[in-house]
């Protein structure tokens, strides 16, 4: 063991092992502390990480909810149009059916006004022609005097004729 002892090469490793364990020593403490630190930090950006998540995660459920109420609305909104539509619908047909009659009626009103007119021009015309025809005919066969006795008989007769 003597031997051990005076061999400058086991010097240089006591040397060695103690600087080692001395350098160990002093650079333990920072070195853990920056180890510590790093860790915090790193468990810091994790549950930043999981805030941000959980954020996301709640964020993503109400833009969802929204979605769904959107749809809803969307829906409910286009039942109302077409319910809106149907009744537009059903009351133009009406009114269309109505303002077809009433045409209808105004049509048939003017062919029997046209009517009514054509059958008073016809009844005018056939007076006018009758009165000239009983005109002519009695110039023809009716002498004077049977034509005042006529006239005179009518003006006596016309009295009881205006009451």
């Amino acid at each position: 063991m003597s031997e051990f002892l005076k061999s400058p090469e086991t010097w240089v490793a006591a040397a060695f092992l103690i600087f080692a364990a001395f350098l160990a020593w002093k650079a333990f403490g920072p070195m853990m502390k920056s180890l510590d630190a790093r860790a915090a930090r790193i468990k810091a950006e994790l549950d930043e990480a999981q805030r941000l998540r959980d954020e996301a995660q709640h964020l993503l459920a109400e833009y969802k909810r929204k979605q769904r109420d959107a749809v809803k609305e969307a829906e409910a909104q286009m039942r109302a149009a077409e319910e809106d539509a149907g009744r537009q619908r059903t009351r133009a047909e009406a009114d269309l059916a109505a303002s077809l009659k009433r045409r209808e009626q105004q049509a048939l009103d003017r062919i029997a006004q046209a009517e009514s007119e054509a059958l008073a021009e016809v009844r005018t015309l056939a007076v006018d022609l009758a009165v000239g025809a009983t005109r002519k005919l009695l110039a023809e066969s009716v002498d004077q005097g049977k034509a005042a006795a006529l006239v005179d008989d009518a003006i006596k007769n016309l009295p009881q004729k205006l009451h």
